[in-house]
């Protein structure tokens, strides 16, 4: 079959959906279920690394998608990389973590792509049409697709995605998983921080995770209404715990390891080299001090500006000091909890 690309680029010639597949440029970016399409669109790499997500927000504009049948595109993959992901609990240094990751000829990191979102909502839709673990198994080939020889791909799945995280791992027996999360006090105070917008998003994300049947703390829905923004925050927050640690007790620690922001951002390097040890592609000293100096430990996440580790811990403070009353009273709020449920608010096996 072939299809004009689609692109405002007139020096783009038809190609056709095989080639396309073949070319990890070629982005599989949604997922149809009513169709059993996939939509890809072209993404260089260069505009991977400039991009803060996979998402319509933050990619060019004037991209138009290739579709074709979920069949058809992945019966034209070609051999996987080797597949890995940064699960994390937002609010954690996540997309830092994926920007840093990508190194050519040593990795390539996705930043939420969003064909995963499409599946979480697809399935909180009731999941009529076809099997969805055949569609996930099939959208995990197509990330899987490798930028450049000897290449692994790391993919850093959006926060709504983490209710997939036991099947994607169930179906790729040789990824492994990096568990990103904020100490408590610190994604309380980011959460604040943000103002009415994180705390509307953190009650969006409990809708979310509640239809996903992940929240099991002893709470009623009735309860959830009576709570202020921030213990709506850390119900979030610990219900990732609860689930962080499941991960582990499932897969193993030899497959998985959980870090905190905090241990990532006073050790880089020893957390990168770990990292690479844990996805099985070691790194020698002077990659992991190139990666620990790079942008991605220099610069906002967001925004691109020139962001150092200092300048994270003077944002940190900040949250502190005028949320302090606030966050330390939820804080003990979520030790109770935590211990009623049968938990720790520290997962086990940390990656240092």
């Amino acid at each position: 079959m072939s299809v004009s690309p689609p692109t405002t680029d007139p020096a783009h010639q038809t190609v056709t959906i095989a080639s396309a597949v073949k070319d990890a440029t070629w982005l599989a970016h949604r997922y149809d279920p009513e169709a059993d399409a996939v939509h890809l669109l072209p993404v260089p790499r260069a505009t991977h690394d400039k991009v803060t997500f996979l998402t319509d927000q933050y990619l060019p504009e004037g991209l138009q998608p290739l579709v074709a049948r979920r069949s058809e595109v992945v019966s034209a993959a070609p051999p996987a990389a080797p597949l890995h992901f940064l699960f994390h609990s937002a609010y954690c240094c996540s997309t830092m973590l994926a920007r840093a990751v990508d190194r050519p000829g040593w990795a390539m990191g996705l930043k939420e792509p969003v064909i995963l979102n499409d599946i979480v909502g697809w399935r909180r839709r009731g999941g009529q049409g076809p099997d969805m673990a055949s569609v996930l198994n099939d959208t995990l080939t197509l990330l899987s697709r490798p930028f450049g020889p000897e290449e692994a791909v790391i993919v850093k799945p959006s926060t709504v995605v983490n209710g997939l995280a036991p099947a994607m791992l169930a179906l790729r027996p040789e990824s492994r998983a990096v568990l990103l999360y904020a100490p408590l006090p610190t994604y309380l105070g980011s959460i604040a921080r943000k103002g009415i917008d994180g705390r509307l998003w953190v009650r969006t994300l409990l809708t979310g995770m509640l239809d996903d049947r992940l929240i099991d703390l002893g709470f009623t829905t009735r309860d959830f209404l009576g709570q202020t923004d921030l213990q709506v925050a850390a119900v979030g927050w610990l219900a990732h715990q609860k689930l962080f640690a499941d991960l582990v007790a499932r897969f193993g620690a030899d497959r998985i390891r959980t870090l905190d922001s905090a241990t990532l951002m006073a050790s880089p390097q020893d957390a990168i080299s770990a990292m690479a040890t844990l996805f099985n592609r070691p790194l020698d000293q002077r990659a992991v001090e190139e990666i620990a100096s790079g942008p991605a430990f220099r610069t906002h996440s967001k925004s691109g500006a020139e962001f150092t580790a200092a300048d994270r811990a003077a944002e940190l403070r900040r949250a502190d000091d005028t949320y302090a009353d606030e966050i330390g009273k939820v804080t003990k709020w979520a030790e109770v909890v935590a211990a009623g449920a049968g938990f720790s608010l520290t997962p086990p096996a940390p990656l240092l």
